[in-house]
């Protein structure tokens, strides 16, 4: 992220001052964080396109987003945790969950309209337990999911073991693979640009959005602003156990098949699309738009390496270089851009005598 550019909104509503030198640069905004992840997004579509026959085709590019529909869900509800300073690690062992949940009660006979919303209210239940935890008990929200990360799937084998359970209703697994009608787009995907608008406008247009900002880059200034702090964490932990559970649904019906360890290392694509997309770890910066660039890119690159032949192992690599260059490079950039402001001024020659 460009050192000289803040994304942190003020929790009053009163836009803050413009930071030092911001306004003179007039390529400043292009050297944000977040359109260089979007750069870098068209490159790689290029490059792929020119280097990968069938990589820009539409069935395959239709595969790519439905491939990427539980980790941009996911994303969505991650973000917001993030910019409110907060991580919630546990949201892949939610999903396997909740994925042996539906195969168990589908196995003994129960209905999936039944089976569909109590799933989700045991993924509410389970970002209720993390964030009870990190509100009421004051601890860090990384220790914390890092816990339940184990406990829920754990949790999952206990319920499923090592069973697969197949053969659900075609109508529902019909809405998880198919496309919306006349067009390439799937379903989940479609899905998932309602709740990215949903989303955006809610970060990035109303108090509860700038109260999310605030708490991230000062919870204590927050508090004192009259912020309810718990209770936002509190409902953002819920929402991303809520959103992690029906991620699971979603995973179940299109690979049609449930398991205890559906969806594991999930968790890392989440976080590193956040990250990617330019929203500080330390909270108070960010925008949905960089989310939404991240979450492209790495679907993508994944599909490109895919269709290369290259194994899990390296994707699985790639990944892991994605996130530590998401996390270090901005840190660089700010240490930089800060040393320089912080530099006395070079003294101007005296004018010569006449």
């Amino acid at each position: 992220m460009a050192p000289d550019v803040t994304t942190a909104e003020p929790a009053d509503g009163v836009r803050a001052p413009a930071p030092a030198g911001h306004g003179r640069r007039p390529f400043g905004r292009f050297l944000r964080w977040d359109v260089l992840v979007g750069v870098l997004l068209v490159l790689v579509f290029l490059g792929g396109s020119a280097g990968s026959p069938g990589f820009a085709s539409i069935d395959n590019l239709s595969f790519a987003l439905g491939d990427l529909g539980e980790i941009a869900l996911i994303a969505l509800a991650m973000t917001m945790l993030v910019v409110a300073a907060e991580v919630d690690l546990s949201v892949a062992s939610v999903l396997g969950l909740s994925s042996a949940l539906v195969g168990a009660l589908w196995d003994a006979g129960w209905a999936i309209e039944t089976i569909i919303p109590l799933v989700i209210v045991v993924g509410a239940v389970c970002g209720l337990v993390n964030g009870l935890l990190v509100t009421r008990l004051g601890l860090p929200s990384l220790a914390v999911t890092i816990g339940t990360l184990a406990l829920y799937r754990g949790l999952a084998y206990v319920v499923l073991g090592d069973r697969a359970i197949a053969e659900f209703p075609q109508q529902y697994a019909d809405l998880a693979v198919g496309d919306v009608p006349g067009t390439p787009i799937p379903y989940p995907v479609m899905l998932f640009v309602v709740l990215a608008a949903v989303t955006g406008v809610v970060l990035h247009a109303t108090g509860f959005g700038r109260s999310l900002f605030a708490i991230g880059a000062q919870q204590e200034a927050a508090l004192f602003a009259g912020i309810r702090v718990k209770r936002i964490k509190l409902i953002l932990f819920v929402l991303s156990g809520t959103v992690a559970a029906f991620a699971g649904v979603v995973y179940t019906l299109r690979y049609g098949s449930a398991r205890a360890d559906n969806g594991a290392g999930l968790e890392l694509a989440v976080i590193g699309a956040v990250l990617l997309g330019g929203v500080d770890f330390d909270g108070g910066k960010g925008t949905l738009g960089g989310v939404i660039a991240g979450v492209l890119l790495i679907g993508l690159l994944r599909n490109l390496l895919m269709l290369n032949d290259v194994s899990t192992e390296i994707q699985s690599i790639v990944t892991g270089l994605l996130l530590i260059i998401s996390v270090i490079t901005p840190r660089l950039v700010a240490a930089v851009g800060q040393r320089r402001r912080s530099a006395p001024p070079t003294s101007s020659p005296a004018p010569p005598e006449s």
